[in-house]
């Protein structure tokens, strides 16, 4: 599903109803900030269940080397 051009000019009339033009820029501005931190806290959740793979993977490779002997 995309949106056409039609689509986009009608949400943006209704954003300018509804905020008025003073208030655009604030909310850009604030959804911009939402959007950085989003990218933010994902980044960190994939590092960690990385390290937490590579934790498990060796935590395993060790209790197979120790079986191993």
């Amino acid at each position: 599903m995309s949106l056409g051009l039609t689509e986009i000019a009608l949400i943006l009339v209704v954003i300018l109803i509804l905020f008025g033009g003073k208030r655009i820029p604030e909310l850009a501005k604030a959804l911009g900030k939402a959007q950085y931190e989003y990218r933010k806290a994902k980044e960190m959740l994939q590092n960690e269940a990385k390290d937490l793979k590579d934790t498990v993977e060796k935590a395993a490779e060790a209790e197979e080397k120790k079986s191993e002997k």
